[in-house]
């Protein structure tokens, strides 16, 4: 993979990741609709942005031993 579309897709997360803070934030400040479905969704959320966060680690991974 060149450096160009290495770095492309690296771009393309950072602004993915963007938008997953930005609704979070906005979701996290509208109303405080509580029960078991918004717990669901908080839980979803949280395994959902620890596995983003393991892909993003293992692909900053993979990127360095590419530059080596």
């Amino acid at each position: 993979m060149s450096s160009e579309r290495i770095q492309n897709a690296m771009d393309r997360i950072d602004r993915a990741l963007a938008r997953i803070e930005t609704q979070a934030a906005l979701a996290s400040h509208t109303g405080a609709a509580g029960g078991p479905a918004n717990a669901e969704l908080v839980a979803r959320h949280e395994a959902l942005r620890e596995r983003v966060s393991a892909t993003v680690a293992e692909l900053d991974s993979l990127i360095e031993g590419l530059e080596k």
